[in-house]
């Protein structure tokens, strides 16, 4: 049923229609009433925060912080704290907001907000803040992974941590702000916890850690349809996907679509009358969509319904590890999409923080060193396959996410080296490399971010000279019990394979000479492409810098930049 209400601007309500059909006179005098009730208790509204400021909270230091609410249209609001006072009024919709200067590390201290009532937050910090947001392994309170990671479990049970706060905004029984206790870590992220207490260590500041994920969902659902829309490569792939002859396939998808589900209908009637349980029914035939489209029709659900209320709270950065579920957008790649969500996200905070993400796949190469508590559950080095790996199903698929970080202000976190699987065990390693990124790449430590970077390459002769950034204290490659060269690299000639007119790679020879790899073979007289650990699993691939980290997969003939 739909209604119009009509007001005059001294708020009497004028008139109310039922859509198609005037209401009878006595629902006209109960909504009515309704509504003049609404007038009045908005006249009288009392000032109210959002959930996510609250005592014990962290407040970020080194920027403007705003503090914002509700109250009555036209009210005045007083926010105190320490030596600042910040008066506003509210507008003709009840909402208000202030900022308060620049902030010193420190506290506790308290924050006053007064209009017709006077609301109290004590115990309240200044320090870093950072977000967390993704899916499953954002998501994974430490409970679920401390039998299996002796470091979380020994970090947990060192708890209480007076200068780290918590913050679930993924739940709907959220306490606010709480201090980092044994018992409030058992349900809390994990690998942001693993992060936020290296980073309270290195710091020596009070660290503010708000979690927002949802295990199993796709970056398409933290991406607003606003930020959708209005970003050009989505809407670029949206266009050319979406044809004249695209979409005349797309009508013919329909029409079978609408065949193959009236059938499916049937089906499922005749299969119920028999007496067929429900789990044990056919599936519904798969509905085609445009590209852009979404199955579940739910674009940016989880960025309302989690993420903006807390924006636009004064952040350091987001920490953001999801993958495994891609975009759930139709025809829309990970780096695409990623690029719209980051921009969206910080056009809405009107803040250009930095923006740290997970590598995906997790894991898949060898680990530098295993005794390291970070690195311990990485992959050991084994021998090469007698088969170079093909670039479709992995390397490519690996190069769409290493792609990300050539946004501005955003940096990768390697995970090539922490441990493989869906659901790494290891979440205090994973969350102690994204703390020396964010130290090194944020913070501006004197530590290295990454392992060797591919940066260029020249052709001399039957060689590929092979140049690098990021080769921190140098390069050098990990040995193993039979393996005492450097491996993973292949190369081509001009040659074309059958399938698709690509070049035909062998594994090459690699030297390490300077801060450079030099790759040949006996096989490529005329090489034209190198390729480094180009596949999703890459064990065998044994490039690192002096630091410890590994080489990024890259590939020459992908022109990844």
């Amino acid at each position: 049923m739909f209604y119009t209400i009509s007001f005059k601007p001294d708020g009497m309500l004028v008139k109310l229609f039922q859509k198609d059909k005037v209401m009878a006179h006595w629902r006209v005098m109960i909504v009515s009433a309704a509504c003049v009730m609404f007038l009045q208790a908005a006249g009288s509204a009392e000032v109210i925060l959002p959930p996510v400021l609250s005592s014990h909270m962290v407040l970020q230091r080194g920027m403007k912080v705003p503090v914002w609410g509700t109250a009555a249209p036209g009210e005045k609001v007083t926010v105190k704290f320490r030596d600042q006072e910040k008066s506003t009024t509210a507008d003709a919709q009840g909402k208000w907001k202030v900022s308060l200067d620049s902030l010193k590390e420190g506290g506790p201290d308290v924050l006053t907000v007064a209009g017709s009532n006077t609301l109290k937050l004590e115990d309240v910090l200044v320090g870093e803040v950072w977000l967390g947001s993704g899916q499953s392994n954002m998501f994974g309170g430490a409970s679920e992974y401390v039998k299996d990671d002796e470091v979380l479990a020994k970090m947990v049970a060192a708890g209480p941590y007076p200068k780290i706060r918590l913050n679930r905004l993924d739940t709907a029984a959220s306490k606010g702000w709480t201090e980092a206790t044994p018992e409030n870590l058992r349900a809390f992220s994990a690998q942001l916890f693993s992060f936020g207490c290296s980073l309270q260590k290195e710091l020596n500041v009070p660290v503010g850690l708000l979690v927002g994920a949802a295990a199993g969902k796709p970056s398409g659902f933290f991406l607003s349809e606003e930020a959708f829309n209005s970003d050009p490569a989505c809407q670029d792939l949206v266009a050319k996907g979406n044809s004249d002859e695209a979409l005349k396939k797309f009508d013919e998808a329909v029409k079978k679509y609408e065949v193959a589900m009236e059938k499916w209908k049937k089906d499922v009637e005749q299969l119920r009358a028999e007496g067929v349980e429900e789990k044990k029914l056919p599936r519904a035939p798969a509905k085609p969509l445009k590209v852009g489209g979404t199955y579940d029709n739910v674009i940016g659900n989880l960025y309302e319904r989690i993420i903006r209320p807390a924006v636009p709270y004064a952040i350091r950065g987001v920490l953001w590890d999801q993958g495994e579920s891609s975009t759930g957008l139709v025809g829309i790649d990970q780096y695409t999409a990623m690029g719209a969500l980051i921009k969206g996200w910080r056009k809405d905070w009107g803040q250009d923080f930095p923006f740290i993400y997970v590598q995906k796949d997790s894991g898949g190469g060898c680990a530098w060193d295993t005794t390291d508590p970070v690195t311990s559950k990485g992959d050991p080095l084994v021998p090469l396959p007698d088969l170079v790996p093909g670039g479709k199903e992995g390397g490519e698929g690996r190069d769409n996410y290493l792609r990300i970080r050539n946004y501005p202000d955003t940096l990768m976190s390697t995970s090539s080296d922490l441990g493989s699987g869906m659901h790494p065990v290891n979440k205090s390693g994973y969350g102690a490399r994204a703390a020396r990124v964010a130290l090194g790449g944020v913070y501006g430590k004197d530590v290295e971010i990454y392992g060797p970077v591919y940066k260029s390459y020249k052709i001399e002769g039957n060689k590929v000279i092979i140049s690098f950034d990021h080769v921190g204290k140098g390069l050098v490659f990990k040995k193993g019990e039979t393996i005492d060269k450097l491996q993973g690299f292949t190369i081509s000639g001009d040659e074309k394979t059958f399938n698709y007119n690509r070049p035909r790679f062998v594994w090459a020879d690699a030297v390490i000479e300077g801060n450079t790899v030099v790759v040949s073979s006996d096989k490529v007289l005329k090489p034209v492409a190198v390729r480094y650990a180009w596949a999703k699993e890459h064990p065998w691939a044994n490039l690192f810098n002096k630091d410890g980290l590994p080489a990024l997969p890259f590939s020459t003939y992908e022109s990844v930049k």
